[in-house]
C-alpha cells in the first residue's frame, strides 16, 4: 500500500472526524482522482491551478457524499514540469494556492506528492505545516529512511516551521518474520518519536476500496481499516498539540 492510499484514508478520517478536509493530488499520474472519481482525467484541478492562479479555487473543487470532505485532482495540465524546475520555482503558487484553501474554511489540506524531494514536491512540502513518510515494512525499503529525512532536514532552509511527523509503517505483514524485523530495525535506528506507534496493515481491502473508488472505511467489513486511520489520525493530532502547531495544519502528504 502506498502514498495515495495513505492520503485518501488518512483524509477520511479527517473529515470523519468532522474537520473539513481537502485532499488534494499533486502527482501526475493522478492516483487520488483514479482512486475516488472516475471523471477525474476530465477535470481541471492542482495543475492547472498552477498554470493559470487565476482560476477560481472553486471551479475546482470536487464535493463527495462527506460534507466535510472535498477532493482537488490533477488537472488537465498535468504534464507540467515537476522535476525538471528548481527547488523554489513554484513556491509562490504554492502557497498561493494553500492561502486560498484556507481562505476557503479548510481545516486541514493532505497534498499526495509525486515521489522524492525535488521540483514541485519540494516546493509543496516547503510550503506545509508537515511531512508525513509512508514506508513499507520491507528489509529493503526502510534503508533510504535516513537519506529521507536528511533531505527534509535541508527543506527547513526554506520552511523552518517543517514538522515531521514521523515515519509509517505500511503494507505490514505480522505473519511474516522479515516484514516484522524491518519495523524493529527501523525504530532502533530512529529515535522513538520518528517512527508512529500506528502501523497500516498489508490487507486486500484497500485494493477493494479502490477499484470501487472508495475509502476503505467506507466498506461494510471495513470497521478495522477505519479504526486503524482513526488511530493514526489521533496520533497525529497529538503531535500537533505537543508541538504547538495550529490546529488546522496544511499537512503534506507522503513524501
Amino acid at each position: 500500500m502506498g502514498k495515495t492510499t495513505v492520503s485518501v484514508n488518512l483524509a477520511h478520517a479527517f473529515a470523519r472526524a468532522g474537520l473539513k478536509t481537502l485532499l488534494v493530488d499533486a502527482d501526475p499520474q493522478g492516483s487520488v482522482g483514479l482512486s475516488l472519481t472516475r471523471q477525474s482525467r476530465m477535470l481541471s484541478g492542482f495543475y492547472d491551478y498552477l498554470a493559470d492562479p487565476g482560476i477560481p479555487l472553486d471551479r475546482i473543487l470536487v464535493p463527495t457524499r462527506l460534507d466535510t470532505f472535498a477532493l482537488v485532482a490533477s488537472g488537465q495540465a498535468s504534464d507540467y514540469e515537476v522535476g525538471g524546475a528548481p527547488v523554489g520555482a513554484h513556491l509562490s503558487r504554492v502557497r498561493g494556492f494553500l492561502r486560498a484553501v484556507e481562505a476557503r474554511g479548510f481545516d486541514v489540506c493532505i497534498v499526495d506528492t509525486p515521489a522524492g524531494l525535488f521540483g514541485l514536491t519540494a516546493d509543496i512540502i516547503a510550503s506545509s505545516d508537515s511531512v508525513l513518510i509512508p514506508q513499507q515494512a520491507e528489509p529493503l525499503a526502510i534503508r533510504s529512511v535516513p537519506k529521507m529525512l536528511e533531505g527534509l532536514n535541508r527543506l527547513r532552509v526554506i520552511q523552518p516551521r517543517l514538522m515531521v511527523l514521523g515515519v509509517l509503517m505500511t503494507m505490514l505483514q505480522q505473519d511474516m518474520a522479515e516484514s516484522r524485523e524491518s519495523v524493529t530495525a527501523l525504530r532502533q535506528l530512529l529515535p522513538a518519536d520518528l517512527v508512529l506507534r500506528t502501523m497500516i496493515p498489508r490487507d486486500g481491502l484497500f485494493v477493494k476500496a479502490s477499484a470501487r473508488g472508495l475509502p476503505v472505511g467506507v466498506l461494510e467489513e471495513g470497521a478495522g481499516a477505519l479504526a486503524v486511520f482513526d488511530a493514526l489520525r489521533a496520533e497525529i493530532e497529538a503531535k500537533f498539540e505537543r508541538s504547538g502547531i495550529p490546529a488546522h495544519p496544511r499537512h503534506d502528504g507522503p513524501a
